[in-house]
């Protein structure tokens, strides 16, 4: 996994360079690197390499490694970016340290009855469908506003930011632009958005973090 290393220090190279070139402060965007479908011992040598945050899509997959890795690293950041299932909410709770694709009142219920349980409260996102794409999750746009509102006052969850996927054969400008005026007016602080073909930029955009997979572990 030398490679993995290697395009690790040229993805945190490029991202520095666009935050330069959008006259951003140098380390303001946060590298999420996507380990879904790899095993610990990829993983391994990019956590040695300094990468302390990182992205899983599924649950499941999430507890068949990392668990282990924490305890190698106490220092590790673990993103949940994949869709999430009410009744894996427990799960994911106890094991993420960000959830980011909250997207509808259900989970919502699910998650504030288990931060309360468990007395553990992950960072939390709300996942916006910017494109309306019927085959992809997240809330509509028209409804995210009023969803942070209802997930603050009526679950009482703390969400510090917004995060969206856009269509794959559309430019994904319009899509950042349209998630970063979203956050302003929900009041949230946070923006994940931008993939190993489009981070830089999305960092012009103003993400606050991006999540990286195929350009630092390859393709899958």
């Amino acid at each position: 996994m030398s490679d993995a290393v290697a395009r690790l220090a040229e993805v945190k190279a490029r991202i520095a360079a666009a935050e330069r070139e959008a006259r951003r402060e140098a380390g303001s965007v946060t590298l999420v690197a996507v380990s879904k479908t790899f095993d610990a011992v990829d993983i391994r040598p990019v956590i040695a390499a300094g990468q302390r945050v990182f992205g899983e899509n599924r649950v499941q997959e999430a507890q068949g490694k990392w668990p282990v890795l924490k305890g190698e690293w106490i220092d590790l950041e673990l993103h949940l970016i994949g869709p999430l299932q009410s009744n894996k909410a427990r799960e994911a709770v106890a094991l993420f340290d960000v959830i980011e694709t909250v997207d509808r009142e259900k989970i919502a219920a699910e998650l504030a009855k288990e931060i309360a349980r468990q007395d553990k409260a992950p960072k939390l996102y709300i996942q916006v469908n910017t494109g309306s794409e019927p085959q992809k999750a997240g809330i509509e746009p028209r409804e995210a506003v009023a969803f942070v509102r209802r997930c603050r006052e009526v679950h009482g969850l703390a969400i510090e930011g917004l995060m969206c996927i856009p269509p794959v054969e559309e430019n994904p400008g319009p899509h950042f632009a349209l998630l970063e005026k979203l956050a302003r007016e929900a009041g949230v602080e946070k923006l994940s958005m931008g993939m190993s073909s489009d981070y830089e930029l999305a960092v012009a955009f103003g993400a606050s973090s991006v999540r990286v997979g195929s350009a630092i572990f390859g393709s899958r």
